[in-house]
Protein backbone atom coordinates (compact mmCIF):
# COMPACT_ATOMS: atom_id res chain seq x y z
CA UNK A 1 0.00 0.00 0.00
CA UNK A 2 2.81 2.33 0.91
CA UNK A 3 4.67 1.50 -2.23
CA UNK A 4 1.54 2.21 -4.26
CA UNK A 5 1.14 5.61 -2.57
CA UNK A 6 4.77 6.47 -3.25
CA UNK A 7 4.40 5.66 -6.91
CA UNK A 8 1.32 7.88 -7.13
CA UNK A 9 2.91 10.88 -5.35
CA UNK A 10 6.25 10.79 -7.17
CA UNK A 11 4.88 12.36 -10.39
CA UNK A 12 3.04 14.94 -8.34
CA UNK A 13 6.22 15.94 -6.46
CA UNK A 14 8.09 16.23 -9.73
CA UNK A 15 5.42 18.52 -11.12
CA UNK A 16 5.48 20.59 -7.91
CA UNK A 17 9.28 21.06 -8.15
CA UNK A 18 9.04 22.14 -11.75
CA UNK A 19 6.26 24.56 -10.90
CA UNK A 20 8.21 25.99 -7.95
CA UNK A 21 11.29 26.39 -10.12
CA UNK A 22 9.16 28.21 -12.69
CA UNK A 23 7.93 30.61 -10.01
CA UNK A 24 11.49 31.36 -8.86
CA UNK A 25 12.59 32.11 -12.42
CA UNK A 26 9.71 34.53 -12.82
CA UNK A 27 10.53 36.22 -9.49
CA UNK A 28 14.22 36.49 -10.35
CA UNK A 29 13.38 37.93 -13.78
CA UNK A 30 11.03 40.41 -12.16
CA UNK A 31 13.63 41.42 -9.61
CA UNK A 32 16.25 41.79 -12.34
CA UNK A 33 13.85 43.86 -14.42
CA UNK A 34 13.21 46.10 -11.43
CA UNK A 35 16.92 46.52 -10.86
CA UNK A 36 17.57 47.33 -14.50
CA UNK A 37 14.72 49.80 -14.42
CA UNK A 38 16.17 51.39 -11.30
CA UNK A 39 19.62 51.61 -12.92
CA UNK A 40 18.13 53.19 -16.00
CA UNK A 41 16.26 55.72 -13.87
CA UNK A 42 19.44 56.59 -11.99
CA UNK A 43 21.43 57.10 -15.20
CA UNK A 44 18.69 59.20 -16.67
CA UNK A 45 18.63 61.40 -13.61
CA UNK A 46 22.41 61.83 -13.68
CA UNK A 47 22.34 62.82 -17.36
CA UNK A 48 19.63 65.37 -16.71
CA UNK A 49 21.45 67.19 -13.91
CA UNK A 50 22.00 70.79 -15.04
CA UNK A 51 24.81 72.81 -13.51
CA UNK A 52 24.18 76.47 -12.92
CA UNK A 53 26.19 78.77 -15.21
CA UNK A 54 29.25 79.97 -13.37
CA UNK A 55 29.07 83.59 -12.29
CA UNK A 56 32.48 84.97 -13.25
CA UNK A 57 33.84 87.89 -11.28
CA UNK A 58 35.68 89.65 -14.10
CA UNK A 59 39.15 88.78 -12.80
CA UNK A 60 42.14 86.84 -14.08
CA UNK A 61 44.28 84.85 -11.69
CA UNK A 62 47.96 84.31 -12.40
CA UNK A 63 50.93 82.90 -10.50
CA UNK A 64 53.61 85.31 -9.39
CA UNK A 65 56.28 83.27 -11.16
CA UNK A 66 54.30 83.54 -14.45
CA UNK A 67 54.25 87.35 -14.40
CA UNK A 68 57.34 87.89 -16.64
CA UNK A 69 56.12 85.48 -19.32
CA UNK A 70 52.57 86.86 -19.12
CA UNK A 71 53.73 90.43 -19.75
CA UNK A 72 56.19 89.33 -22.41
CA UNK A 73 53.45 87.66 -24.43
CA UNK A 74 50.79 90.28 -23.81
CA UNK A 75 52.97 93.35 -24.45
CA UNK A 76 56.33 92.66 -26.05
CA UNK A 77 55.21 89.93 -28.44
CA UNK A 78 51.69 91.10 -29.26
CA UNK A 79 51.26 91.47 -33.02
CA UNK A 80 49.42 94.70 -33.93
CA UNK A 81 47.51 92.88 -36.69
CA UNK A 82 46.24 90.38 -34.14
CA UNK A 83 45.35 93.11 -31.67
CA UNK A 84 43.36 95.07 -34.26
CA UNK A 85 41.19 92.00 -34.91
CA UNK A 86 40.18 91.68 -31.24
CA UNK A 87 37.92 93.68 -28.96
CA UNK A 88 39.27 97.27 -28.92
CA UNK A 89 41.47 97.76 -25.88
CA UNK A 90 41.48 94.05 -25.01
CA UNK A 91 45.13 93.99 -23.80
CA UNK A 92 44.31 96.85 -21.41
CA UNK A 93 41.25 95.01 -20.08
CA UNK A 94 43.28 91.83 -19.56
CA UNK A 95 45.93 93.77 -17.64
CA UNK A 96 43.29 95.37 -15.43
CA UNK A 97 41.56 92.04 -14.77
CA UNK A 98 44.88 90.76 -13.44
CA UNK A 99 45.13 93.86 -11.25
CA UNK A 100 41.61 93.19 -9.96
CA UNK A 101 42.63 89.75 -8.73
CA UNK A 102 45.58 91.17 -6.82
CA UNK A 103 43.14 93.63 -5.25
CA UNK A 104 40.72 90.77 -4.46
CA UNK A 105 43.39 88.82 -2.57
CA UNK A 106 44.80 92.09 -1.15
CA UNK A 107 48.38 91.39 -2.20
CA UNK A 108 50.23 94.73 -2.15
CA UNK A 109 53.54 93.28 -3.25
CA UNK A 110 52.00 91.47 -6.21
CA UNK A 111 50.12 94.51 -7.56
CA UNK A 112 53.15 96.79 -7.22
CA UNK A 113 55.29 94.30 -9.12
CA UNK A 114 52.66 93.80 -11.81
CA UNK A 115 51.99 97.49 -12.47
CA UNK A 116 55.67 98.47 -12.34
CA UNK A 117 56.65 95.77 -14.80
CA UNK A 118 53.67 96.59 -17.03
CA UNK A 119 54.89 100.18 -17.31
CA UNK A 120 58.45 99.01 -18.02
CA UNK A 121 57.33 96.58 -20.74
CA UNK A 122 55.12 99.15 -22.49
CA UNK A 123 57.98 101.63 -22.48
CA UNK A 124 60.34 98.95 -23.78
CA UNK A 125 58.14 97.91 -26.69
CA UNK A 126 57.62 101.54 -27.77
CA UNK A 127 61.34 102.31 -27.58
CA UNK A 128 62.28 99.22 -29.55
CA UNK A 129 59.64 99.94 -32.23
CA UNK A 130 59.60 103.76 -32.22
CA UNK A 131 59.50 103.75 -36.03
CA UNK A 132 56.61 101.25 -36.26
CA UNK A 133 53.38 103.22 -36.69
CA UNK A 134 51.14 100.26 -35.87
CA UNK A 135 52.91 99.21 -32.70
CA UNK A 136 53.29 102.72 -31.28
CA UNK A 137 49.63 103.43 -32.02
CA UNK A 138 48.57 100.12 -30.46
CA UNK A 139 50.20 100.98 -27.15
CA UNK A 140 49.05 104.58 -27.16
CA UNK A 141 45.48 103.29 -27.47
CA UNK A 142 45.90 100.60 -24.81
CA UNK A 143 47.76 102.79 -22.35
CA UNK A 144 44.93 105.31 -22.58
CA UNK A 145 42.32 102.56 -22.19
CA UNK A 146 44.13 101.17 -19.13
CA UNK A 147 44.23 104.70 -17.70
CA UNK A 148 40.48 105.10 -18.30
CA UNK A 149 39.80 101.67 -16.76
CA UNK A 150 41.85 102.41 -13.64
CA UNK A 151 39.68 105.50 -13.21
CA UNK A 152 36.38 103.82 -14.05
CA UNK A 153 36.88 101.08 -11.45
CA UNK A 154 38.65 103.17 -8.83
CA UNK A 155 35.48 103.53 -6.81
CA UNK A 156 35.72 107.32 -6.98
CA UNK A 157 32.34 108.97 -7.40
CA UNK A 158 33.34 111.21 -10.31
CA UNK A 159 34.31 108.17 -12.42
CA UNK A 160 31.29 105.98 -11.52
CA UNK A 161 28.55 108.14 -13.00
CA UNK A 162 28.08 106.08 -16.16
CA UNK A 163 28.75 102.66 -14.62
CA UNK A 164 26.09 99.97 -14.49
CA UNK A 165 25.38 98.38 -11.05
CA UNK A 166 27.37 95.34 -12.14
CA UNK A 167 30.35 97.50 -13.15
CA UNK A 168 30.28 99.18 -9.76
CA UNK A 169 30.58 95.73 -8.17
CA UNK A 170 33.88 95.36 -10.03
CA UNK A 171 35.45 98.45 -8.46
CA UNK A 172 38.68 98.02 -6.54
CA UNK A 173 38.13 97.47 -2.83
CA UNK A 174 41.57 97.47 -1.25
CA UNK A 175 43.95 99.53 -3.39
CA UNK A 176 44.16 103.23 -4.19
CA UNK A 177 46.02 103.34 -7.49
CA UNK A 178 45.72 107.09 -8.12
CA UNK A 179 49.51 107.51 -8.10
CA UNK A 180 49.85 104.80 -10.74
CA UNK A 181 47.20 106.55 -12.82
CA UNK A 182 49.48 109.58 -12.97
CA UNK A 183 52.37 107.40 -14.07
CA UNK A 184 50.26 105.85 -16.85
CA UNK A 185 49.14 109.34 -17.88
CA UNK A 186 52.78 110.45 -18.17
CA UNK A 187 53.56 107.27 -20.10
CA UNK A 188 50.68 108.01 -22.52
CA UNK A 189 52.03 111.55 -23.09
CA UNK A 190 55.45 110.13 -23.93
CA UNK A 191 53.96 107.58 -26.37
CA UNK A 192 51.87 110.36 -27.94
CA UNK A 193 55.00 112.44 -28.50
CA UNK A 194 56.75 109.41 -29.98
CA UNK A 195 53.85 108.92 -32.39
CA UNK A 196 53.81 112.59 -33.40
CA UNK A 197 57.55 112.50 -34.09
CA UNK A 198 57.10 109.38 -36.21
CA UNK A 199 54.34 111.03 -38.24
CA UNK A 200 56.33 114.23 -38.71
CA UNK A 201 59.36 112.30 -39.94
CA UNK A 202 57.12 110.46 -42.37
CA UNK A 203 55.60 113.56 -44.00
CA UNK A 204 58.62 115.87 -43.80
CA UNK A 205 60.07 114.82 -47.21
CA UNK A 206 56.71 115.57 -48.90
CA UNK A 207 55.95 119.03 -47.54
CA UNK A 208 57.83 121.37 -49.87
CA UNK A 209 56.92 119.47 -53.04
CA UNK A 210 53.30 118.90 -52.02
CA UNK A 211 52.46 122.32 -50.56
CA UNK A 212 54.81 124.78 -52.26
CA UNK A 213 55.71 123.17 -55.59
CA UNK A 214 52.70 121.02 -56.47
CA UNK A 215 50.82 122.33 -59.48
CA UNK A 216 47.20 121.81 -58.54
CA UNK A 217 45.53 123.62 -61.45
CA UNK A 218 45.38 121.52 -64.58
CA UNK A 219 46.58 123.60 -67.53
CA UNK A 220 48.00 126.41 -65.39
CA UNK A 221 51.71 126.55 -66.02
CA UNK A 222 53.90 127.61 -63.18
CA UNK A 223 55.71 130.86 -63.91
CA UNK A 224 59.19 131.44 -62.61
CA UNK A 225 60.92 134.73 -61.98
CA UNK A 226 64.04 135.88 -63.79
CA UNK A 227 66.69 133.27 -64.43
CA UNK A 228 64.52 130.42 -63.15
CA UNK A 229 62.19 130.38 -66.11
CA UNK A 230 64.09 127.70 -67.95
CA UNK A 231 63.76 125.20 -65.12
CA UNK A 232 61.12 122.49 -65.08
CA UNK A 233 58.34 122.70 -62.51
CA UNK A 234 57.75 120.11 -59.81
CA UNK A 235 54.59 118.68 -61.24
CA UNK A 236 52.61 115.83 -59.76
CA UNK A 237 53.26 113.39 -62.60
CA UNK A 238 56.98 114.22 -62.62
CA UNK A 239 57.55 113.56 -58.94
CA UNK A 240 54.84 111.10 -57.85
CA UNK A 241 56.77 110.13 -54.73
CA UNK A 242 56.69 113.76 -53.59
CA UNK A 243 53.25 114.84 -54.76
CA UNK A 244 50.31 116.29 -52.87
CA UNK A 245 48.57 112.98 -53.43
CA UNK A 246 51.42 111.16 -51.67
CA UNK A 247 51.13 113.50 -48.68
CA UNK A 248 47.38 112.94 -48.45
CA UNK A 249 47.93 109.20 -48.79
CA UNK A 250 50.21 109.32 -45.75
CA UNK A 251 47.56 111.26 -43.82
CA UNK A 252 44.96 108.65 -44.77
CA UNK A 253 47.24 105.82 -43.68
CA UNK A 254 47.72 107.51 -40.31
CA UNK A 255 43.96 107.73 -39.86
CA UNK A 256 43.45 104.11 -40.87
CA UNK A 257 45.91 102.87 -38.23
CA UNK A 258 44.46 105.17 -35.55
CA UNK A 259 40.99 103.82 -36.33
CA UNK A 260 42.06 100.17 -36.42
CA UNK A 261 43.46 100.43 -32.90
CA UNK A 262 40.49 102.47 -31.63
CA UNK A 263 42.42 105.53 -30.50
CA UNK A 264 40.08 107.90 -28.64
CA UNK A 265 38.39 110.30 -31.13
CA UNK A 266 39.38 113.34 -29.08
CA UNK A 267 42.99 112.18 -29.17
CA UNK A 268 42.80 111.72 -32.96
CA UNK A 269 41.75 115.38 -33.16
CA UNK A 270 44.80 116.43 -31.16
CA UNK A 271 47.12 114.31 -33.29
CA UNK A 272 45.98 115.92 -36.55
CA UNK A 273 46.06 119.39 -35.06
CA UNK A 274 49.70 118.83 -34.13
CA UNK A 275 50.70 117.20 -37.44
CA UNK A 276 49.02 119.95 -39.47
CA UNK A 277 50.83 122.57 -37.41
CA UNK A 278 54.17 120.95 -38.27
CA UNK A 279 53.19 120.75 -41.91
CA UNK A 280 52.12 124.40 -42.12
CA UNK A 281 55.11 125.66 -40.15
CA UNK A 282 57.56 123.74 -42.32
CA UNK A 283 55.96 125.10 -45.49
CA UNK A 284 56.02 128.70 -44.22
CA UNK A 285 59.65 128.48 -43.10
CA UNK A 286 60.65 127.30 -46.58
CA UNK A 287 58.62 130.05 -48.21
CA UNK A 288 60.38 132.70 -46.11
CA UNK A 289 63.81 131.80 -47.47
CA UNK A 290 62.98 131.08 -51.11
CA UNK A 291 62.60 134.08 -53.38
CA UNK A 292 61.34 132.01 -56.31
CA UNK A 293 58.24 131.05 -54.31
CA UNK A 294 57.18 134.63 -53.59
CA UNK A 295 54.98 135.69 -56.49
CA UNK A 296 51.30 135.90 -57.35
CA UNK A 297 51.21 132.64 -59.30
CA UNK A 298 52.82 130.70 -56.47
CA UNK A 299 50.44 132.23 -53.97
CA UNK A 300 47.51 130.92 -56.01
CA UNK A 301 49.00 127.42 -56.28
CA UNK A 302 49.86 127.22 -52.59
CA UNK A 303 46.39 128.33 -51.55
CA UNK A 304 44.84 125.70 -53.80
CA UNK A 305 47.06 122.96 -52.36
CA UNK A 306 46.13 124.03 -48.84
CA UNK A 307 42.46 123.95 -49.81
CA UNK A 308 42.84 120.27 -50.75
CA UNK A 309 44.37 119.58 -47.34
CA UNK A 310 41.48 121.33 -45.60
CA UNK A 311 39.00 119.43 -47.77
CA UNK A 312 40.64 116.18 -46.69
CA UNK A 313 39.85 117.11 -43.10
CA UNK A 314 36.21 117.70 -43.98
CA UNK A 315 35.99 114.45 -45.94
CA UNK A 316 37.27 112.55 -42.91
CA UNK A 317 35.12 114.43 -40.37
CA UNK A 318 38.14 116.11 -38.78
CA UNK A 319 37.12 119.67 -39.57
CA UNK A 320 36.45 120.36 -35.86
CA UNK A 321 39.87 119.12 -34.77
CA UNK A 322 41.57 122.51 -35.02
CA UNK A 323 43.92 121.14 -37.67
CA UNK A 324 42.67 123.64 -40.22
CA UNK A 325 43.45 126.52 -37.88
CA UNK A 326 47.01 125.21 -37.58
CA UNK A 327 47.47 126.05 -41.26
CA UNK A 328 46.44 129.69 -40.91
CA UNK A 329 49.96 131.21 -41.04
CA UNK A 330 50.83 129.57 -44.38
CA UNK A 331 47.30 130.24 -45.70
CA UNK A 332 47.67 133.94 -44.89
CA UNK A 333 51.11 133.98 -46.50
CA UNK A 334 49.60 132.64 -49.73
CA UNK A 335 46.89 135.31 -49.54
CA UNK A 336 49.50 138.01 -48.99
CA UNK A 337 51.24 136.95 -52.20
CA UNK A 338 47.98 137.41 -54.09
CA UNK A 339 46.81 140.63 -52.41
CA UNK A 340 46.90 144.06 -54.04
CA UNK A 341 49.73 146.15 -52.67
CA UNK A 342 48.73 149.79 -52.90
CA UNK A 343 48.49 152.47 -50.24
CA UNK A 344 44.74 151.90 -50.07
CA UNK A 345 45.30 148.24 -49.15
CA UNK A 346 47.54 148.76 -46.12
CA UNK A 347 44.81 148.28 -43.49
CA UNK A 348 43.22 145.26 -45.20
CA UNK A 349 46.59 143.56 -45.68
CA UNK A 350 47.51 144.01 -42.02
CA UNK A 351 44.12 142.68 -40.90
CA UNK A 352 44.40 139.72 -43.27
CA UNK A 353 47.80 138.70 -41.86
CA UNK A 354 46.77 138.37 -38.19
CA UNK A 355 48.58 135.03 -37.77
CA UNK A 356 51.84 136.22 -39.31
CA UNK A 357 54.48 138.12 -37.34
CA UNK A 358 55.83 141.49 -38.45
CA UNK A 359 59.21 140.04 -39.59
CA UNK A 360 57.38 137.37 -41.61
CA UNK A 361 55.15 139.90 -43.38
CA UNK A 362 58.06 142.20 -44.15
CA UNK A 363 60.17 139.29 -45.43
CA UNK A 364 57.48 138.09 -47.82
CA UNK A 365 57.03 141.62 -49.18
CA UNK A 366 60.79 142.01 -49.60
CA UNK A 367 61.08 138.67 -51.42
CA UNK A 368 58.08 139.29 -53.63
CA UNK A 369 59.24 139.15 -57.24
CA UNK A 370 56.91 139.72 -60.23
CA UNK A 371 57.00 136.94 -62.81
CA UNK A 372 55.84 139.00 -65.81
CA UNK A 373 55.55 142.57 -67.05
CA UNK A 374 51.96 142.93 -65.86
CA UNK A 375 52.99 142.84 -62.21
CA UNK A 376 54.81 145.54 -60.33
CA UNK A 377 57.30 145.23 -57.54
CA UNK A 378 56.06 146.11 -54.10
CA UNK A 379 56.51 149.89 -53.65
CA UNK A 380 58.96 150.83 -50.91
CA UNK A 381 56.44 153.33 -49.53
CA UNK A 382 53.86 150.55 -49.19
CA UNK A 383 56.34 148.47 -47.19
CA UNK A 384 57.04 151.38 -44.87
CA UNK A 385 53.35 152.02 -44.30
CA UNK A 386 52.79 148.34 -43.57
CA UNK A 387 55.59 148.35 -40.98
CA UNK A 388 54.23 151.52 -39.41
CA UNK A 389 50.74 150.03 -39.21
CA UNK A 390 52.01 146.77 -37.74
CA UNK A 391 53.67 148.66 -34.89
CA UNK A 392 50.19 149.38 -33.59
CA UNK A 393 49.66 145.70 -32.85
CA UNK A 394 49.47 144.64 -29.23
CA UNK A 395 52.08 142.10 -28.14
CA UNK A 396 54.14 142.44 -31.32
CA UNK A 397 55.80 139.10 -32.06
CA UNK A 398 59.28 139.37 -33.55
CA UNK A 399 59.60 135.68 -34.43
CA UNK A 400 60.89 135.03 -37.92
CA UNK A 401 60.86 131.24 -38.45
CA UNK A 402 58.12 129.16 -36.84
CA UNK A 403 59.13 126.73 -34.10
CA UNK A 404 58.94 123.22 -35.58
CA UNK A 405 59.31 121.71 -32.11
CA UNK A 406 56.30 123.50 -30.67
CA UNK A 407 53.67 121.14 -29.29
CA UNK A 408 50.13 121.78 -28.14
CA UNK A 409 49.34 120.47 -24.65
CA UNK A 410 47.86 116.97 -24.89
CA UNK A 411 44.96 115.87 -22.68
CA UNK A 412 43.26 112.50 -22.18
CA UNK A 413 39.56 113.04 -21.64
CA UNK A 414 38.04 110.28 -19.47
CA UNK A 415 36.07 107.82 -21.63
CA UNK A 416 34.45 104.95 -19.67
CA UNK A 417 33.72 101.64 -21.37
CA UNK A 418 30.34 99.88 -21.58
CA UNK A 419 32.04 96.47 -21.63
CA UNK A 420 31.32 94.26 -18.59
CA UNK A 421 34.56 92.69 -17.39
CA UNK A 422 33.02 89.30 -16.64
CA UNK A 423 32.00 88.93 -20.31
CA UNK A 424 35.56 89.24 -21.57
CA UNK A 425 37.10 86.04 -22.89
CA UNK A 426 40.85 85.63 -23.33
CA UNK A 427 41.33 84.62 -26.97
CA UNK A 428 43.81 81.99 -28.02
CA UNK A 429 45.63 84.54 -30.18
CA UNK A 430 47.11 86.14 -27.04
CA UNK A 431 48.81 82.85 -26.07
CA UNK A 432 48.34 83.47 -22.34
CA UNK A 433 45.54 81.02 -21.53
CA UNK A 434 47.95 78.69 -19.72
CA UNK A 435 49.22 81.57 -17.62
CA UNK A 436 45.89 82.98 -16.43
CA UNK A 437 42.61 81.51 -15.21
CA UNK A 438 39.26 83.24 -15.28
CA UNK A 439 37.58 83.69 -11.93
Amino acid sequence: MIELHAEQTRPLMKMLKEYTKGLKDVEVAAVQADLEKEDTWSLENVAQVEHRERNYMGMLKYKKEDEPELLRRLILKLNPNVASSLVPGLPAFVLFMCVRHTDYIDDDEKVISFLTNTIDKIEQVVREHHDDLDRVTLWLANTCRLLHTLKQYSGEKQFKKENTPRQNEHCLRNFDLSEYRQVFSDLAVWIYQTLIKLMENTIQPYIVAAVLNHEAFVGLKESKPGGLRGHSSSRDDETPERSLGSLMKAMTQFLLVLTQHAVDPELVYQIYRQVYYFLGASALNNLLIRKELCNWSKGTQIQCNLYHMEQWLRDNKLQDSGAGSSLEPIVQASQLLQARKTDADVDSVCDMCSKLTVPQIVQILNLYTPVDEFEERVPILFKRKIQQKLKERENTDTTFLMDLKFTFPVTFAFIPSKIILETIEVPEQLHINKLVSRC
